[in-house]
């Protein structure tokens, strides 16, 4: 019997009821779990992740930027100013990182009724970019749909084809569109396109020359302007020089910003795209020294990448000082000397090639660089003759030196046992198969033989004594007329020891781009003995003040620096500020000779200025000081691609010395290379120059010292350069 319909109805809600309980508990404990496993990921996102997401945060609203600060200063040995920075008003402008282009435009256009900008760095690139953001839709019709598809079939990414496009519809633009560009608008470009030229945040230099006071008050006065959001006035630094010295290096200017090659590395170390940065010499080899510290701000921007707060977090610190090791006095007196005897050997016979003159001079005890000139002659665009500064050239140009290295090629020969003290040696004329005759200066007469030591050959500067050293080192045996064969290692015995002298090696100068000169290969035999004589291999002028400073100081090769203290920025602008690094003396060696074998070549070299054969005797035998030098020709040959004299025979000539001979002070070497064509008239302005120049070296010592050694002083010379100029 069935149950009645009611029952069975009761029954099914009973059952549903029961279900969507069930369903119900199955819902909520669901939802419990889930709110469990929230509340815990939330808890370990507060307590385990919260600083670390605190961090994140900082790190995308607290964006760094780097201020420059003054660059270091350099001064010479007695603390006159040589690199100096000049505060200049600058207007600079900082996009944010959601500035459009357009509100750049605006505030260009604004900007531009303010100053005045010129508009010689505007390209023409910059002139088609800019028509076509003036010019929109027009610009854009100059392709046509089937120049644009055919574009867009092309197998190349999409970044490319767009390329392809812009530089299409650029291409498309013609010279009286950009014509009519007004210069009203020009300006604007100009101011514009400094503008885009640098990265958010980063401030950009929009104009720090000749900014006048009155349109650096005018945007002073705006700078809460809508209109010119970015704009800021500040205080920039231009790089003054107060000597034309070469040697002192040059920067780049904020216009300029870091070299295209060298970008990569110095953005690397935290450098802005428009920072200075030293591009030769001292500005470049210590450009970490001076560059300094930035300082540190960091904009805070809200949500939209606006500015709401600026925060200092380094005040950054000025780059270090340079304390040169010369004195600028001796440096413009000594170039004075050099110049005017240039001029006089210019205006003499057989001189059309000379143009450049050389003298270095140094302390044989420390390396410490005292002097370093360089000159070259030129014409201004008149055609007028000028003289320029190539100090430069004293350490990156090479020359055939003549006798000045015989003090090494004697040396070498006692240290390799091809002569001994005192030896005796016949200077007589050398005959070799298919080679002219070589011989001393002095004696030209085939079979006139003169006894000779090596005292005596240092003095009267015998070529013999000297071929005769480099055959016995090569131990090839001479025989009239016949030819002279020479094993390729005698030339790398005597080039490994004149290395030892710096000769043909770096010297090691504190200065980038030093030269090694140039080394004449190992054949044929007979050029054995002109490397002996100084005529086939080349060296720099510091070279050979580097070679006559070791045997000065009885055999100790000291390294070059012209640097000798990095000291902190000053504390109060009146004296220098405290030493933080002193370059002290570095011996790169001692050369392989006994204090005998070197005190014999010192006394050749001292009969040299005082000796009654002595070739400086007229210059030095009245010096009121005791020095001791060597003196050199070389004949050579000039070469310059398509100059009317290439190939022609010429002189050049050489000087080395040093003072007082008990205890050098000063080393020095002077070098005139193609002096003149006429071998049979060489004048002595090698002689002296280094005369004069020892002179006013003991002329300026014996001034009296100022006692505040440690105070700033004015430069001695009139001149300024100007970075930039």
């Amino acid at each position: 019997m069935k149950p009645p319909q009611k029952r069975r109805v009761s029954l099914a809600r009973v059952k549903l009821q029961s279900n969507t309980v069930f369903r119900m508990n199955i819902l909520f404990f669901t939802i419990f779990l889930l709110f469990s496993v929230l509340i815990l990921r939330l808890g370990f996102l507060q307590i385990v992740k919260g600083e670390d997401y605190a961090r994140a945060i900082a790190r995308t609203e607290e964006v760094p930027v780097n201020t420059s600060v003054p660059r270091g200063r350099i001064f010479d040995s007695e603390g006159r100013i040589q690199v100096d920075n000049t505060p200049v008003n600058a207007i600079t402008y900082t996009a944010m990182q959601t500035t459009k282009r357009e509100e750049m435009l605006t505030v260009a256009k604004e900007l531009a009724t303010l100053i005045e900008k010129d508009d010689d760095k505007v390209t023409l690139r910059d002139k088609q970019d800019f028509y076509i953001q003036l010019n929109t839709e027009s610009a854009s019709e100059k392709v046509t749909d089937e120049e644009k598809a055919a574009i867009a079939a092309e197998d190349i990414t999409e970044p490319e084809k767009q390329r392809k496009l812009d530089a299409l519809v650029r291409e498309k633009i013609t010279d009286e569109e950009l014509a009519s560009i007004s210069a009203e608008e020009l300006e604007v470009l100009a101011i514009y396109r400094e503008m885009t030229s640098g990265y958010a945040l980063a401030p950009q230099m929009i104009k720090n020359e000749d900014v006048t006071d009155e349109e650096f008050a005018r945007v002073s006065e705006r700078l809460t302007d809508p209109n010119l959001k970015g704009v800021n006035t500040v205080t920039d630094w231009k790089r003054v020089k107060s000597s034309d010295l070469t040697i002192l290096g040059s920067t780049t200017t904020p216009e300029t910003g870091i070299p295209a090659n060298k970008l990569d590395y110095y953005l690397a170390r935290d450098y802005s795209r428009n920072d200075r940065v030293g591009t030769s010499f001292l500005e470049q080899q210590y450009e970490e020294v001076l560059q300094g510290q930035k300082s540190v701000v960091k904009n805070v921007t809200d949500g939209k990448g606006s500015v709401i707060e600026t925060v200092p977090v380094d005040e950054g610190q000025a780059g270090k000082d340079l304390v040169l090791s010369i004195d600028s006095e001796l440096q413009s007196e000594l170039e004075k000397i050099v110049e005017d005897k240039l001029i006089q050997l210019k205006a003499g016979p057989s001189s059309k090639l000379v143009k450049d003159a050389y003298l270095v001079m140094m302390d044989p005890q420390t390396g410490e660089v005292l002097s370093m000139v360089g000159k070259r002659l030129g014409e201004d665009e008149d055609g007028k003759q000028v003289i320029n500064d190539y100090a430069f050239g004293s350490f990156t140009a090479s020359h055939e030196m003549g006798s000045t290295v015989k003090g090494a090629t004697l040396l070498t020969g006692y240290s390799e046992g091809a002569v001994e003290l005192d030896e005796v040696q016949i200077d007589e004329p050398l005959k070799f198969a298919g080679t002219a005759q070589k011989n001393s200066i002095f004696n030209t007469q085939l079979f006139n033989r003169i006894p000779m030591s090596d005292v005596m050959a240092i003095e009267r500067s015998s070529n013999v004594y000297m071929f005769k050293i480099a055959m016995e080192i090569a131990g090839a045996e001479y025989q009239y007329n016949r030819g002279l064969y020479v094993a390729p290692e005698s030339f790398d015995v005597m080039r490994n020891s004149f290395a030892q002298f710096g000769l043909g090696v770096k010297t090691g100068i504190d200065l980038p781009n030093e030269a090694t000169g140039y080394l004449g290969g190992t054949s044929p035999g007979a050029k054995l003995l002109d490397l002996a004589i100084g005529q086939f291999d080349t060296y720099t002028p510091l070279q050979l003040a580097q070679y006559i400073s070791t045997i000065a100081n009885d055999g100790y090769r000291m390294e070059p620096h012209v640097v000798k203290e990095i000291r902190a920025a000053s504390r109060d602008g009146e004296s220098l500020g405290p030493i933080e690094t002193i370059v002290e003396p570095k011996i790169l060696n001692r050369i392989n000779n006994t204090q005998e074998e070197i005190d014999q070549v010192q006394t050749g070299m001292r009969n040299v200025y005082i000796g009654s054969s002595g070739s400086a005797r007229a210059q030095f035998s009245d010096a009121p000081y005791t020095a001791a030098g060597k003196t050199g020709t070389a004949e050579v040959y000039f070469y310059e691609k398509d100059h009317e004299m290439n190939g022609q025979y010429a002189i050049n000539i050489a000087h080395v010395g040093y003072a007082p001979y008990d205890n050098p002070e000063i080393a020095y070497a002077v070098v005139i290379p193609y002096v003149t064509t006429d071998p049979e008239n060489v004048p002595r302005a090698n002689n002296e120059i280094a005369r004069a120049a020892a002179d006013k070296y003991f002329e300026l010592k014996n001034k009296e010292a100022d006692s505040a050694s440690n105070l700033i002083k004015e430069p001695y010379s009139d001149s300024i350069v100007v970075e930039g100029e």
